[in-house]
């Protein structure tokens, strides 16, 4: 175990080190739109109802685990 300590985990250390400085100095040889960080921008989420092939043997009990709780209480079964 010491010799581990002493000769491996070290080697494996720098190894890891070096491999992540070598990909992030791999931004410096990328085109300039690339090397720019991601745009960030508000996302309108989709709405997608599930259809109903993919609940199709399912037992209606499960229905509200696939679909979710309606909005409104008193229509849930």
């Amino acid at each position: 175990m010491a010799f581990f300590r002493q000769y491996i985990a070290p080697i494996f250390i720098f190894l890891i080190f070096f491999v992540a400085l070598a990909a992030v100095s791999a931004r410096i040889f990328l085109p300039s739109d690339m090397a720019a960080p991601a745009p960030i921008g508000e996302v309108s989420p989709q709405k997608l109802e599930p259809s109903a092939e993919s609940l199709a043997g399912l037992p209606p009990a499960l229905a509200a685990l696939v679909k979710g709780l309606p909005d409104d209480p008193a229509l849930f079964q």
